[in-house]
């Protein structure tokens, strides 16, 4: 299933984070986690890169070093559109160089442990 809709789901993400991340939210509970926005973002964007990641090598049939690269500059590109669209298409939302910043690790460490990982196991079904 992943190897044959690992682009969809990736696609999938990528919008629904955008849309996520662009929308107006409101009456959303207080999280009392300290810089529980930065963790999310680290987060969000480390599932999208390793979503990035399996689209490009399963559904393009990039070579392992090249779908890892190209998943980190798709995840660090998007994460910088986002902030600036939520500058500039939004009333409510602002730019954040500090959310770029967890984006952009969040992605670099994803990318560096699927660098790491000597062999991608899937399970054939």
């Amino acid at each position: 299933m992943l190897k044959k809709g690992a682009f969809l789901i990736a696609l999938g993400y990528a919008i629904a984070l955008g849309t996520a991340s662009l929308m107006t939210l409101r009456d959303i509970p207080k999280v009392n986690i300290s810089n529980a926005d930065k963790i999310f973002h680290f987060l969000a964007y480390s599932i999208f890169a390793v979503l990035w990641y399996f689209a490009f090598y399963f559904t393009f049939n990039f070579k392992k070093r090249k779908a890892i690269i190209y998943a980190f500059i798709l995840a660090v590109s998007f994460g910088i559109i986002i902030e600036i669209l939520q500058d500039t298409m939004t009333a409510s939302r602002e730019l954040d160089v500090y959310d770029a910043l967890a984006n952009t690790l969040g992605a670099l460490i994803a990318s560096i442990l699927l660098w790491l990982k000597k062999s991608l196991q899937v399970k054939n079904s």
